[in-house]
């Protein structure tokens, strides 16, 4: 088998960052069909194609992302190379991350514990509302997404979702909200309430729940974000519905403690994926051992 033809990938790597075949040639000083001819050879070399056209538009494929990858850290090598040898540094491998915005920051921690600091891994995390994640998860632009609802079904889109954890949910506030003696229901009466927003599936079980009770509870504040949660605990201005898993910190100090668990209620945590043919290897090893953590049921994938 022959060797890798290194200007064929460099010419590649120019127009995958491009991302236009014509302006990338003007760059390079090349005809047009000159660099098509090179990117061609590469991917008669691979055997797989490396972009796909949408119109006027260049997309990579799989193979084309997992190429580009490679030739981000072979190029980034040699100028490190050129530059200083004390300086220079092996490779790494990338993780692209997405994450719903409103995802507790202590699960992503848990989730990403098992690569941080490695040497070899360069982590990428970006956050947005799920629509998005998933569109740059099928675009190849995300190796995986963390959301706290499985994606609604879709023939045509190869997702693969992977129930990672559930987490019960509770009331938690400062001990002295806590400490006096009280049932559930005094608790919700006695006390105002900071709450997530209606859009959640913690919401929409507490709301439930309190209507089963037959009690209307006083909301001081309602937010999508579980950090602001978190610091309106902090700061007493009620009880907080929440995983402890959000608080973990405080509880450990002892500013918050975890007070009655919500029966029924608890928050589900899901790494979503594409179904693809070469796979990021990290992503499997991550959702394994987040799956092993939380004691759950060897992995069973649903595909939408």
């Amino acid at each position: 088998m022959s060797a890798l033809n290194y200007n064929h990938l460099r010419y590649f790597w120019a127009v995958a960052h491009d991302g236009n075949l014509t302006r990338t040639a003007a760059r390079l000083n090349l005809t047009q069909s000159a660099l098509s001819v090179q990117i061609r050879k590469l991917e008669e070399r691979l055997g797989h194609a490396l972009f796909e056209r949408r119109g006027r538009q260049l997309h990579l494929t799989e193979v084309g992302r997992i190429t580009l990858d490679h030739a981000d850290a072979i190029f980034a090598t040699g100028d490190e190379l050129l530059g200083t040898l004390r300086n220079t540094r092996t490779s790494r491998q990338a993780l692209r991350v997405g994450v719903q915005a409103t995802l507790s920051r202590n699960f992503q921690l848990e989730f990403l514990q098992p690569v941080l600091g490695r040497d070899d891994i360069q982590i990428v995390v970006r956050s947005g509302n799920p629509s998005e994640l998933l569109a740059s998860l099928q675009s190849l632009s995300l190796d995986l997404v963390l959301i706290t609802r499985a994606p609604s079904h879709d023939a045509l889109t190869p997702l693969v979702f992977h129930r990672l954890a559930e987490r019960a949910v509770s009331l938690i506030g400062t001990p002295k909200r806590l400490r006096k003696r009280s049932t559930l229901v005094e608790r919700l009466q006695r006390h105002p309430l900071i709450l997530p927003s209606k859009d959640t599936s913690i919401r929409t079980g507490f709301d439930a729940m309190v209507d089963r009770l037959g009690i209307r509870p006083h909301v001081a504040a309602e937010v999508d974000d579980m950090a602001m949660l978190r610091l309106l605990a902090r700061a007493d201005i009620g009880l907080a519905v929440l995983p402890a898993i959000v608080v973990k910190d405080e509880i450990t100090a002892g500013v918050l403690i975890e007070g009655d668990p919500l029966p029924g209620i608890s928050e589900l945590f899901y790494a979503v994926t594409l179904d693809r043919r070469f796979p990021n290897p990290l992503v499997r090893e991550l959702i394994q051992h987040e799956r092993e953590l939380s004691g759950m049921e060897s992995e069973s994938r649903t595909r939408e």
